[in-house]
């Protein structure tokens, strides 16, 4: 398992940055991390990097949001409140495999839903500013966008 360090909010901005212009359509990228973790400030980042230039906010009540008008539709998913249940019946299916990209805040709570290809960021809160970001993957293309965000960084 690879590892990141962010210092500062620069280097989410940076890494968030780097995963927007590797990514394509039909992929998925995981976040998981505490509550405070820089999930939704991440995504964001990566938000406005597709070029979407709206407030992105956490959809814990909706569970999706859709934004429409950058590089990529982007779907924006919360899966907190699907501890109990999962997300089978939600239709999920259709956007993980869709024209856009699918961020999943909570991932944990409908791993065992994710049946395609992933990348799963874990953020770990190490003080108020840096975190430590565990990568893992699901997949070829999971795995080959762990490698070339992890290049792009190195750079």
């Amino acid at each position: 398992m690879s590892e990141i360090k962010w210092h500062n909010e620069k280097d989410t901005e940076k890494t968030a940055q780097k995963l927007a212009d590797l990514v394509q359509a039909g992929d998925v990228i995981c976040l998981e991390g505490d509550l405070g973790a820089g999930k939704t400030t991440f995504t964001g980042y990566f938000a406005h990097a597709l070029g979407i230039n709206k407030a992105i906010k956490s959809p814990t009540f909706t569970i999706m949001r859709e934004y429409q008008m950058g590089r990529l539709p982007l779907y924006h998913m919360d899966a907190y409140r699907l501890e109990e249940t999962g997300a089978e019946g939600l239709g999920i299916e259709e956007y993980l495999e869709g024209d856009g990209v699918t961020v999943i805040e909570w991932p944990q709570f409908i791993k065992e839903d994710l049946e395609t290809p992933y990348l799963w960021l874990t953020i770990h809160k190490e003080s108020a500013t840096e975190r430590r970001i565990s990568l893992a993957y699901n997949g070829g293309r999971g795995q080959e966008l762990a490698a070339e965000l992890l290049e792009s960084l190195a750079e």
